[in-house]
């Protein structure tokens, strides 16, 4: 079987024009790895459009694009579209899916169960970040891994690995760091900026939520609800929600860490978080979810008294607990 990374280069030397598009409510592997790939591109003298139906989300506003990052599709889609950290066609919003017969996609992912809706895909679920993903394409195409392009794989992979602390850490991810890190990356300079973005509004929201957070089974699992009222009264939306679920998860007894967020009338997703073995992306499957083995989620149609119940039954059949 041919190797992606080939196939995937090939098409980048022989054509001129890229969309490069990430999923919805982007974290930072999603923005990381637009913008590092669009840094790939700019340097191999091709024209690239950055998308992403949200945006940039503003804690991510220090990070050097190599484009401006589009919220609207651009009236005609070029030939090839790369399509990164989606674990399903549906990910990357309803306008892009919609004009799929328009593009071909290149299916950049690392996420388990993922659709493969790609015309090419490279899928691979053992890589802790798709900005490791994206470095390997770079190194392919002779693109030093310096400046701008070092910053965005370093935001993608740092924040998917938890500065290098989750299971999901591998060897490569660290000697990728210590590279970049000996070729002029300064590291310190970036953890700041990636880490100190807080607002007081979300301080508060955070306030509000972990004094909510409720101990399940045997104090195995924990969890907390975070409404549309606390939104409003704290000021703050779903992006400051970010990296909360982590803090859950830091009780000595705990296994397995879920938020319920509120998006509706009786409408809820969820966010799993765990260690080691147990695998929450059998959970959020069983909810039409998917994700990772340690990091997962879905929704639940549901009041929110059945939602919560149903929610850590599934983890307690689904793991054992």
């Amino acid at each position: 079987m041919e190797s992606p990374i080939r196939r995937i280069s090939e098409i980048i030397r022989d054509r001129d024009e890229f969309l490069v598009a990430s999923h919805y409510s982007p974290d930072g592997d999603a923005i990381g790895s637009i913008c590092a790939l669009g840094h790939v591109l700019a340097a191999l003298d091709k024209k690239v459009r950055l998308y992403n139906p949200s945006g940039l989300p503003s804690r991510y506003a220090f990070i050097d694009t190599p484009a401006p990052i589009e919220r609207e599709l651009p009236e005609a889609l070029p030939e090839w579209t790369f399509v990164l950290d989606c674990g399903s066609g549906e990910r990357m919003g309803e306008a892009l899916a919609a004009r799929a017969g328009e593009t071909r996609f290149v299916n950049i992912d690392h996420h388990l169960g993922n659709d493969e809706f790609g015309a090419i895909n490279w899928v691979n679920a053992t890589q802790p970040a798709v900005g490791n993903m994206v470095a390997l394409l770079a190194e392919a195409l002779s693109v030093p891994l310096t400046g701008p392009l070092a910053e965005c794989v370093y935001l993608a992979v740092a924040t998917d690995t938890g500065f290098f602390t989750y299971g999901n850490t591998t060897p490569e991810s660290l000697e990728l760091a210590a590279k970049m890190l000996r070729d002029g990356l300064d590291i310190a300079l970036m953890n700041e900026r990636i880490t100190k973005q807080w607002s007081e509004n979300r301080m508060r929201l955070w306030t509000e939520a972990m004094g909510a957070m409720e101990l399940f089974l045997d104090k195995r699992v924990s969890a907390t609800v975070i409404t549309r009222d606390m939104f409003a009264r704290t000021g703050t939306s779903n992006a400051d929600t970010e990296n909360l679920i982590n803090f859950l998860r830091r009780l000595k007894t705990v296994r397995v860490a879920a938020i319920l967020r509120e998006e509706g009338p009786d409408f809820y997703k969820f966010s799993l978080r765990s260690f080691g073995d147990d695998n929450v992306q059998k959970v959020a499957a069983a909810f039409g979810g998917g994700g990772h083995k340690n990091a997962a989620g879905g929704s639940i149609q549901a009041p929110l008294a059945e939602a919560k119940a149903r929610l850590i039954q599934a983890v307690a059949d689904q793991l054992g607990l």
